[in-house]
């Protein structure tokens, strides 16, 4: 994925949670999205499953 198209996964998912956490500070949803992400950036596995 290029960097443009990691944004865009990062933001959608960020939006997907807020809407089912509403309660949340959007602020922390971002964050927490981000960090997640830099922390799994270079995973071999990028593909998630849904459950």
């Amino acid at each position: 994925m290029t960097e443009s198209e990691d944004a865009l996964v990062i933001r959608h998912v960020a939006e997907r949670l807020m809407k089912a956490y509403p309660h949340l500070d959007a602020a922390l949803v971002t964050a927490s999205v981000a960090t997640a992400y830099e922390e799994l950036r270079y995973a071999r596995v990028r593909t998630i499953c849904p459950y």
